[in-house]
């Protein structure tokens, strides 16, 4: 797939207030600091089109964006952020979880999860939770051009017993390093499948 236009549509607060549902939709969601923005610059090949900051917890709105005239890009907001206080957390999981239920344009969710470091419980309770609810996802390994490859294969190693111990049907995973843009490809044609 080329990305020929890519352009930021709208932010929304909570499902009433997101656009009509016109296009395929394509969400990303994971930890605060997973690199959701970054990935999005990466694919689009736009290095402001979406918004990171080095302060986790930035993205706390859905971020519509526009890709070729034909589908849309879903910057959710992060999990996990330690500065925000629990009612908060509370508040934007609740807010996420209604739009992946109940969001009739969304296609697909890819849960994005950081090669660089070892399984996280927030990340496991997630996909469980997408499991039991039978939320269609995707799995995407971000960071994969930090640290040492053996680190990174001893992180995946670890990460797919315990995707063993939640599912007997393992999801899709795709790898990308926003440095290499290793894995773009793939990703868009994924998408392009189901746009």
């Amino acid at each position: 797939m080329h990305i020929i236009s890519a352009e930021f549509i709208t932010s929304a607060a909570k499902l009433s207030q997101c656009p009509e549902a016109q296009y395929s939709e394509f969400a990303f969601f994971g930890r605060s600091n997973v690199g959701k923005s970054s990935l999005i610059n990466m694919l689009t090949q736009r290095k402001e089109l979406a918004k990171f900051s080095n302060k986790p917890g930035k993205t706390r709105l859905f971020n519509f964006f526009l890709i070729n005239n034909a589908w849309m890009l879903v910057d959710l907001p992060g999990y996990g952020y330690a500065k925000a206080s629990d009612r908060e957390k509370t508040q934007w999981l609740d807010l996420t979880q209604e739009f992946l239920m109940k969001r009739n344009a969304l296609k697909k969710i890819f849960l994005l999860i950081d090669a660089s470091i070892p399984p996280q419980k927030i990340d496991l309770a997630m996909i469980e939770s997408f499991v039991e609810e039978n939320i269609d996802f995707a799995l995407v390994f971000t960071k994969n051009d930090k640290w040492s490859q053996k680190e990174r294969s001893k992180n995946l190693r670890i990460f797919r017993q315990e995707l063993q111990k939640i599912t007997k049907t393992p999801p899709l995973l795709f790898f990308v390093s926003n440095i290499s843009w290793k894995g773009r490809e793939e990703l868009l044609f994924y998408i392009e499948s189901l746009v």
